[in-house]
């Protein structure tokens, strides 16, 4: 049985991730910040689908919180690390958000994630005794748009984050690992309302290609079928799922 761990892995996207991995069979280890009673919730659904799921609760911004994340799962076991940590704390223009803020979000969505990764490798690489495996980076679709006026930091994080995919995936290639990323659209998560936008998702929705917002269960999908050995030939990039924008 192999083991996946998700961070962020009780809310949005995260939790469906784990949905989906749990249903393709991973035991799971779901790292989570604050929230426990989402952390509880996903845990009893995960488990129902007959895997095992393991909750731990960490501050990835710490090195604490990363090596807590990996403490109990075992290097010859870990197959799949979803990096999907990340959250943005409000829409507005870059001259009109506190440097604090700045920091807080360019730490949360790109310092940890290449903390996490690096921890990845570390368990996972075979010359360190791990069998290999697929590390799969959140990034987002605005790490290309920009997303000026609502959080070109976030943006600037996110295209960070593209880079590493690029980089770090062509680095362990030879350890056996494999370094991809998903890049998501509008999707209709709590997100948006966490940010002070509850409306968001209905007033850019027409602007998608598509004519909608995407669900989080499609993103679990990308991220399931790149995690699979169906996509065992797919290094070093960054699959966009932003219905053509």
């Amino acid at each position: 049985m192999s083991t996946a761990i998700v961070t962020g892995g009780t809310r949005g996207i995260g939790a469906a991730v784990a949905q989906r991995l749990a249903s393709a069979g991973h035991d799971l280890v779901l790292g989570y910040r604050s929230d426990e009673d989402a952390a509880q919730a996903v845990a009893e659904r995960v488990r129902a689908l007959g895997v095992t799921c393991t909750l731990v609760r960490a501050d990835l911004t710490t090195d604490a919180g990363v090596a807590d994340l990996f403490a109990d799962v075992a290097g010859d076991q870990l197959r799949v690390v979803v990096n999907n940590a990340g959250a943005t704390y409000r829409f507005a223009p870059l001259a009109g958000t506190p440097a604090e803020e700045v920091r807080r979000t360019i730490d949360l969505n790109l310092t940890s994630a290449v903390l996490v990764a690096q921890q990845a490798v570390r368990s996972m690489s075979r010359s360190r005794g791990g069998q290999g495996g697929v590390i799969v980076n959140i990034s987002s679709g605005a790490a290309t748009l920009g997303s000026p006026g609502e959080y070109v930091h976030y943006a600037a994080a996110k295209a960070g984050v593209d880079t590493l995919t690029r980089g770090l995936g062509l680095e362990v290639a030879g350890e056996g690992i494999r370094v991809v990323g998903v890049a998501p659209g509008l999707i209709d998560t709590d997100l948006h309302a966490t940010t002070g936008d509850p409306g968001r998702v209905a007033r850019m929705a027409p602007q998608i290609p598509l004519g909608r917002a995407g669900a989080a269960s499609e993103i679990a999908d990308a991220v399931a079928w790149l995690a699979s050995d169906e996509a065992a030939y797919v290094t070093a990039t960054t699959l966009r799922v932003a219905g053509g924008r």
